[in-house]
C-alpha cells in the first residue's frame, strides 16, 4: 500500500487529473476501475475521480510495489528509487547565474530584477535559464525538495528577451502560478518599461497593430491596423520623460497593454522610432555610434515597473504576511542604462 498526502500544490485539483499525473503510466480506463474496485481510496472512502482534494487529504493506493513502481510518474519513481530528481542543472544554474536580484518574496510568488544576457527560459536543451535558476534557489533556501519537482516546478510567469532587464514574476506554488496566470490573462497587472528610441516624442501616444511572426527568422511584423479578432491585436501606450533635440532621441515609457513577442521593439520600430542598440529592429549606424561611445551590444530595454491590481476574490487564495496586492514595485535601471540617460538627457 502506498499513502500520498495532499499539499498545498496538489490541493484544489480533481481526483482523477492528479491521479492521471501520479500515474502517469497508467490509462484513463485503468484509474477509474481501481476508483470503482476501491483499490484507490480517498481518505478511506470510495471515490469517483471528481472530488476535490484539500490540503492534508489521504490517498491509498493499494498496490504491490512492483505495479505501484510500473504505473508512477517517472520522476516521482527516480525521487523513491533513487533519492530525488536529479538537481544538477539548477544547482549550476543558481551557482552560474549573477546578478539576479529579488525584489520582493512571500510564500507564492517571487519577483525579480532580470540582468540583461540571461534567459528566462531555455532555447535550448544545454541552456540554463532563469527558470532553472529559480528552483536552483529554492533548493538551496530548502524551500523545496528534489522529490517535489516530480508534481510541480516553480516558473517564470512573463517572459523577457534575453537581453531585456528587469521585473520578472516568479511562481513558488500553484497557486502562485495560477493567481499570477490569471493577472496577465485578464491585464490587470500593469506593465512599463524604460527605453530610448530614435527621433522625437513630444506627446503622449497609444498605438496599436497586429503583429504577425516570422518564426524562421525570429522576428515579428507589425501592420498599423485593427484586426476583428481582438486577440490578434497589440496596444503600446508610450509617454515622452525627456527629449534630446540635437541628437533627435527620445527616453520614453512604455505600458505594454498586451504581451506579444518583440512587441515594444517592433511596435516602435514600425512607426519610425527603432530602440537604441536594438539589432532586429533598430537604425544599424545609430547602434554603431551608441556601440563605439557606451559599449551597448544589445537593445536598450527595462521592464521598469509593475503595478498589481487589489485583491479579488482570485487574489484571497494568495494571502500572506507579505501581500503584493495595491503594490507598486520599481527596480532601477542598469548601470550602463542609467549612464546613458544622465549623459543624454
Amino acid at each position: 500500500m502506498k499513502e500520498i498526502i495532499v499539499g498545498d500544490n496538489e490541493a484544489g485539483k480533481r481526483l482523477d487529473k492528479f491521479l492521471g499525473q501520479y500515474l502517469s503510466e497508467a490509462g484513463k480506463g485503468f484509474i477509474y476501475k481501481m476508483l470503482r474496485k476501491k483499490n484507490i481510496v480517498l481518505n478511506g472512502h470510495k471515490a469517483d475521480g471528481s472530488e476535490k482534494l484539500a490540503k492534508g487529504d489521504s490517498i491509498r493506493l493499494w498496490f504491490s510495489d512492483e505495479t505501484y513502481l510500473k504505473l508512477v510518474n517517472p520522476a516521482a519513481r527516480q525521487s523513491e528509487t533513487e533519492g530525488g530528481v536529479d538537481a544538477a542543472e539548477y544547482e549550476r544554474a543558481y551557482s552560474e547565474l549573477k546578478g539576479i536580484e529579488i525584489l520582493f518574496e512571500n510564500k507564492d510568488i517571487m519577483i525579480v530584477n532580470k540582468p540583461a544576457g540571461i534567459l528566462t527560459q531555455k532555447a535550448a536543451a544545454g541552456d540554463i535559464s532563469l527558470n532553472e535558476w529559480l528552483i536552483g534557489y529554492l533548493l538551496y533556501k530548502n524551500a523545496i525538495i528534489a522529490k517535489d519537482l516530480a508534481f510541480f516546478k516553480p516558473s517564470v510567469c512573463n517572459r523577457l528577451d534575453r537581453n531585456t532587464s528587469g521585473l520578472v514574476i516568479c511562481s513558488k506554488s500553484l497557486t502562485g502560478a495560477r493567481t499570477a496566470a490569471s493577472l496577465l490573462k485578464d491585464r490587470s497587472l500593469k506593465k512599463y518599461y524604460r527605453t530610448v528610441v530614435s527621433g522625437i516624442i513630444t506627446e503622449p501616444l497609444e498605438i496599436r497593430g497586429v503583429l504577425s511572426k516570422d518564426e524562421k527568422n525570429n522576428i515579428v511584423k507589425v501592420k498599423n491596423i485593427q484586426s476583428k479578432d481582438p486577440a490578434a491585436n497589440i496596444d503600446t501606450a508610450i509617454v515622452p520623460l525627456a527629449v534630446n533635440k540635437a541628437d533627435k532621441l527620445t527616453y520614453i515609457e512604455v505600458e505594454l497593454r498586451t504581451g506579444k513577442t518583440h512587441q515594444i521593439r517592433a511596435h516602435l520600430a514600425s512607426i519610425g522610432h527603432p530602440l537604441i542598440g536594438d539589432s532586429k529592429y533598430g537604425d544599424r549606424e545609430l547602434n554603431k555610434a551608441f556601440r563605439d561611445r557606451y559599449g551597448l551590444r544589445y537593445q536598450l530595454l527595462h521592464a521598469y515597473r509593475m503595478e498589481f491590481p487589489g485583491a479579488d476574490e482570485a487574489a484571497q487564495e494568495m494571502e500572506d504576511e507579505r501581500s503584493v496586492w495595491d503594490m507598486v514595485i520599481e527596480c532601477p535601471l542598469p548601470p550602463l542604462a542609467k549612464k546613458i540617460i544622465e549623459d543624454l538627457f
